[in-house]
């Protein structure tokens, strides 16, 4: 259907569902991503959890990275306490921004505000 490409996009983007990224937008992106997570380990984190953070560094998609938050979120919460892991996890979150496909990205919860 090259006939509906237009240099805006697609009439599918124009409806509200955005093409995917590019490749090497989406490269630098889960780079950024997980050097992210893994800073967020501070320097005792790959001793107290050393198979996270090789999960974290082997990972070899975006999904992979996107399915290791709550991994993530258990061990910052056993370092730092739930809040500071759940604020932590919402500014990891942000990063995945456009780079998931629509059925992974998170919605808004009712119980927020």
């Amino acid at each position: 259907m090259r006939w509906l490409k237009s240099p805006l996009g697609s009439i599918y983007g124009l409806l509200g569902h955005p093409q995917e990224p590019s490749q090497s937008t989406l490269d630098c992106g889960i780079e950024d991503i997980r050097e992210s997570m893994l800073d967020l380990l501070d320097d005792t984190g790959p001793k107290r959890f050393p198979q996270l953070t090789r999960r974290i560094r082997y990972a070899g998609d975006i999904q992979g990275l996107w399915y290791l938050r709550g991994d993530l979120m258990g061990a910052l919460a056993a370092m730092h306490g739930e809040v500071v892991a759940r604020e932590r996890i919402e500014a990891i979150t942000d990063l995945f921004q456009g780079l998931l496909p629509g059925s992974l990205a998170s919605r808004p919860s009712p119980l927020v505000g």
